[in-house]
């Protein structure tokens, strides 16, 4: 196509020029650049939330496993001293009951009845 057939649209009115062209198209990255600035500084407090409210949950988590170790020795230390009660009152009771065993053999061997046998007068 010859050059002299393309139409001079340079003085028609409204028509940019090539360098007001560009200058629109320089504001429009600037502006861009600027709202990704804007979201980038966004994302980083955001991020930096998420990091800190993490190592609060984490340090909140140290401290909950902490007392549920601490719980947890505590409950064997008691289930420790339940087991010796109770060890010590089977034995007492196996004692007791031996002796109450041995007495009745004796009131037995001494009167001749079965002071088992002998229902309590009411």
């Amino acid at each position: 196509m010859d050059p002299h057939e393309i139409e001079d649209t340079s003085d028609w009115l409204g028509c940019p020029t090539e360098l007001q062209t560009c200058r629109h198209f320089l504001r429009m990255y600037e502006n861009e650049v600027q709202e990704l600035t804007l979201q980038m500084r966004k994302a980083r407090e955001d991020i930096f939330g998420l990091v800190q409210m993490h190592a609060d949950v984490s340090k909140e988590r140290d401290q909950l496993r902490a007392e549920l170790n601490r719980a947890r020795a505590a409950l064997s230390d008691v289930r420790r001293n339940t087991t010796e009660i109770e060890t010590k009152s089977n034995w007492e009771l196996m004692a007791m009951n031996k002796r109450v065993s041995e007495l009745y053999d004796k009131i037995q061997h001494l009167t001749g009845e079965d002071p088992r046998l002998k229902l309590p007068r009411s």
